[in-house]
């Protein structure tokens, strides 16, 4: 396929992946539960592996005569279509697997415990370290393999290593904790809101309608933790108001659900009402760890890549690895040196908040593109003062070393080990208990969102710029004649926005299962009472 096309692919292939991730939750959460999702996803994942391995290894699936041809004709339709039955079958597997997986492996600790507690959250940590450990394998062995060796090897060894886990997964069947779902979560949500609008016109705690009383309904079966009644969003609180007309069934549930909601079902869409201002702030923070991944590549082809004093130059695209190896080293650190310490002086399970952690992660990312501004204008300075090569296509090369991209890198590794593992474990904890796969599903929206967010950005300083036709303005491509530092300098300032808002959300923000110190009275009340099955 021609790069643009080829491009186009992906970028479908990732984007639509993402997206998928809320149906999959969606599905879990109401359907199927957590461990069928993840051996339906798990198979269909080995079943794509496998298709674009075949891809590689049949020659009547791929058009080109070998693997060196310089030159190959385009794919015919059956091709076509075994090619894009793989990426189909992978898509379903992303879906299953990416919203719950790490919310499954979390059900496995109790949070009744202090230990399960502990453990939960250094689960989390653990688990981004052996993700970011396995895409460095991906990105230096298996890359290799499928440049140097075979792109049927190169293909094979991830179909083989998806079925491993199939079968260590199926290992721990008997043991496993299984949370079975309870029902779409998302039509409670929506009860509510219907609710709310038909009893919008009620007031609470009317002196003047002393019949009304708030529905404090709730059945035995459900995984869902308590939840006190809060102040923020008392509209909502509408809907939970028994009038004359509402009816109540003989285990106490409500006869018409869309008109007559619980209070707890009500404070579960608070509960996701108050996370999405935090999720829209986690989105904006992903633009600075975009621009790490994209045009760092860019500017490392114009630095001098070779290493010391040797023939070897460092490949552009394997720059990414000094972020992975900055996560790895420092969560280890974080997690059994700098956490016990922290917990020791604040009390808290964490050592900090979640909401802090998160902040100190934005912080440094702002770092991470004002340092990356400094390098690229020093760069910039010595290609045009004392070059070292050209490049046909992008221009004089600097004479800078690239290795002076690494503190950035590795800045921007540090942060996304606090920001993104936070907002993972944010979501996994202060979402109601049975829509966790969907709160899985969020972070992956935002890594969508992001995206989208990052080309309008590009696309915007690229035309008001003058970089019209891709030879001027800021984003020029020749980086020479570009002033990428301004745009890095840009996502700065718009990070530093973003901390702002992101700052005010998280004084605003009420943990799950906090509760208003006006209302305690009535809670207390509220937890003093026995509800029917």
């Amino acid at each position: 396929m021609k790069s643009i096309a080829a491009t186009n692919l992906i970028n479908i292939f990732h984007g639509t992946t993402n997206f998928a991730t809320l149906l999959g939750a969606f599905l879990c959460d109401t359907y199927f539960g957590r461990y069928k999702t993840l051996v339906f996803a798990t198979i269909s994942s080995v079943l794509g592996l496998l298709a674009l391995a075949l891809t590689a290894a049949i020659p009547k699936m791929h058009p080109c005569g070998s693997e060196k041809s310089s030159t190959c004709p385009s794919p015919n339709a059956g091709q076509m279509a075994f090619l894009l039955s793989g990426f189909g079958l992978l898509v379903i597997g992303g879906a299953g697997i990416r919203p719950c997986n790490l919310a499954f492996g979390a059900d496995q600790f109790d949070p009744n415990t202090e230990s399960g507690r502990m453990g939960t959250t250094s689960f989390f940590n653990w688990y981004y370290f052996t993700y970011t450990f396995a895409v460095m394998m991906s990105l230096s062995v298996i890359v290799y393999v499928q440049s140097d060796v075979s792109w049927a090897w190169g293909l094979a060894i991830p179909a083989f290593l998806m079925f491993v886990s199939l079968l260590l997964f199926f290992t721990g069947s008997r043991i496993f904790v299984k949370v079975k779902p309870e029902g779409s979560p998302l039509t409670s949500l929506l009860r509510v809101v219907v609710a709310s609008i038909k009893k919008r016109k009620l007031k609470l705690h009317s002196p003047s309608q002393p019949w009304l009383s708030l529905f404090r309904y709730i059945p035995y079966s459900s995984i869902n933790s308590k939840l006190p009644r809060t102040n923020q969003f008392r509209f909502l609180d509408k809907a939970a108001i028994i009038t004359t007309k509402d009816q109540i069934n003989q285990d106490g549930s409500a006869v018409n659900p869309w008109g007559l909601s619980s209070i707890q079902q009500v404070e579960e869409v608070k509960c996701v009402m108050r996370i999405i201002p935090i999720w829209a702030s986690g989105m904006v923070y992903n633009v600075a760890l975009i621009q790490q991944q994209t045009y760092v590549v860019f500017q490392a082809l114009q630095f001098d890549r070779q290493l010391g004093n040797t023939s070897f130059k460092i490949p552009a695209a394997s720059y990414a690895i000094f972020t992975m190896i900055g996560l790895t080293v420092w969560i280890p650190f974080y997690d059994r040196v700098l956490v016990p310490w922290l917990r020791k002086l604040t009390g808290k399970e964490g050592g900090i908040t979640l909401l802090q952690k998160m902040g100190i992660g934005m912080v440094l990312a702002i770092l991470t593109m004002i340092v990356s501004g400094i390098v690229e204008g020093n760069r910039r300075t010595l290609a045009l003062a004392k070059p070292v090569g050209f490049d046909p296509r992008r221009g004089a090369i600097s004479s800078k070393p690239g290795l002076w991209l690494v503190p950035q890198l590795t800045l921007v590794g540090i942060s996304e080990a606090f920001t993104i593992i936070g907002l993972v474990e944010f979501y996994y904890k202060q979402f109601p208990e049975n829509m966790r796969s969907i709160g899985g599903s969020f972070t992956f929206l935002g890594f969508a969102g992001s995206s989208y967010l990052s080309s309008f950005l590009i696309s915007i300083v690229h035309q008001t710029t003058g970089g019209g036709d891709g030879n001027g303005g800021w984003l020029a491509q020749d980086l020479n004649r570009a002033k990428l530092d301004y745009f890095y300098y840009l996502v700065a300032a718009l990070e530093g926005l973003n901390l702002g808002y992101f700052i005010m959300c998280a004084r605003w923000y009420k943990y799950k299962g906090s509760e208003d110190s006006d209302l305690a009275v009535d809670n207390e009340e509220v937890n003093s009472e026995k509800v029917a099955v």
